[in-house]
């Protein structure tokens, strides 16, 4: 018989842990501290083995623990099929859009489904791509925006007019897998009563296509989907995002709908969590999406979640403050800008001294955290694999992209990063982009 543990005792466990291994970290890395001091003076040694090596490692503490200890309430069985209505926006996507409408016409959900395609000003043929696919499917509206006004204000426009008391956005790129919105619409159903959105599982489409996209395809299957995972499992997903989650129509009305913003979704999911909701995780509901092709492309994507992390900081200050589980990670937020400042500016400098022989930043006390990161991955592979699996699909060898990932992905990640906070800060103009 399995023992029940409640969900504040896992954070108990998971937190006690954590801060062992920090504490740990503090008493292992004196040695480091005495001799970085003597290169770098005592205060910049100690914010660099602070905020590159301590604190992520007790972070990872918490999320190794965490996931070992989450198992989810299962779907109900006789789960209902409610009317849903799915919110489209789309902005020159007649290469994708196709293929997102056949993907959802294939679904393998037996509630009404009302599909809502709100073209943002598209100077393609994506209004076309959308007519023809009308012809078979009556369950299909168009709505045809002349001037291009940002993803946000084309989700608004569609959800004046949705009357289900779910709402669905999904991406003009993204291919639902079969069983995506059942699985999204199950998981809701079964989460506590005060659930207001579930996000769904973003996954890449376009993985294949060269070295950025396949690192990107470890950091969507292992980083991001276990962060949302334990995000739910301590009551609060941090960000519902647009490509693909399941809002409460009702709710989304009375914050206002999607804000005209960088960070739209993470800052309409603060809004949620402020006003006492609970924002769920559904791992098995699986959408494919296109990832950046370039390098280029790539920083510019994380420029704006970066923007998006410090406008949801701007918009929701009070969040710091509320009494819930899930502010642990709101705080955790606090500290990305600083860790990633402190690798920008001490990890990836020591990394070239390093290959000089001067081994003050980078050396052997550094490479003594990686046996808990390539520890953690593993068990997010295992348990993500296993997700795969019960879904009737298969993990593809992806062996460079899961090393460069693990090893390497940082420096391209951190520094795209810290260009978008200081964007922000700085109030640079801002773009707006799909994901």
């Amino acid at each position: 018989m399995a023992i029940y543990v409640a969900v504040h005792s896992k954070f108990v466990i998971a937190s006690i842990i954590g801060l062992a291994w920090g504490a740990f970290s503090i008493w292992f890395s004196q040695p480091w501290y005495q001799d970085l001091s003597l290169h770098v003076g005592p205060y910049m040694a100690f914010f660099l083995i602070t905020f590159i090596a301590i604190i992520p490692g007790c972070m990872n503490a918490f999320v190794f623990i965490s996931l070992l200890l989450d198992k989810r309430p299962p779907v109900i069985e006789d789960q209902k099929n409610p009317d849903i209505t799915i919110l489209l926006a789309a902005f020159n996507e007649e290469e994708f859009i196709g293929s997102t409408l056949e993907g959802i016409a294939r679904q393998n959900y037996l509630g009404r489904t009302r599909i809502i395609v709100i073209d943002d000003g598209s100077s393609d043929g994506t209004v076309g791509v959308v007519k023809s696919h009308q012809a078979d499917n009556s369950n299909i509206e168009l709505i045809s925006l002349v001037k291009n006004g940002g993803k946000a204000a084309a989700l608004n426009h569609g959800l004046k007019i949705s009357n289900s008391d779910i709402v669905i956005s999904v991406d003009a790129d993204s291919y639902l897998h079969v069983d995506a919105i059942k699985n999204l619409v199950g998981r809701y159903l079964s989460d506590p009563a005060n659930t207001r959105a579930v996000a769904g599982e973003i996954l890449i489409r376009n993985s294949r296509v060269n070295w950025i996209t396949k690192a990107q395809e470890w950091d969507y299957f292992l980083g991001i989907a276990s962060i949302k995972r334990i995000q739910s499992l301590f009551q609060g997903t941090l960000v519902a995002q647009g490509a693909f989650s399941l809002y409460d129509r009702k709710t989304l009305n009375e914050i206002g709908g999607w804000p005209e913003m960088v960070g739209e979704d993470i800052v309409l999911t603060w809004k949620l969590l402020l006003a006492g909701y609970r924002v769920g995780h559904a791992e098995n509901a699986i959408a494919f999406t296109n990832c950046p092709e370039t390098l280029k492309a790539f920083i510019k994507q994380r420029q704006r979640w970066s923007r998006g992390l410090i406008e949801a900081f701007k918009i929701n200050p009070m969040i710091l403050l509320k009494p819930r589980l899930s502010t642990i990670y709101i705080w955790w937020n606090t500290m990305f800008p600083v860790m990633d400042i402190a690798y920008v500016l001490g990890f990836i400098p020591g990394l070239v001294l390093a290959c000089f022989g001067f081994f003050w930043i980078v050396g052997p006390m550094t490479l003594s955290i990686l046996p808990m990161a390539l520890a953690l991955n593993l068990y997010m592979y295992s348990r993500s694999r296993h997700m795969f699996e019960n879904e009737h699909l298969k993990v593809r060898t992806n062996i460079f992209g899961f090393f460069f990932y693990v090893f390497a992905y940082g420096l391209m990640l951190q520094p795209a990063c810290v260009y978008g906070y200081f964007s922000e800060f700085f109030n640079l103009k801002k773009t707006w982009g799909t994901k």
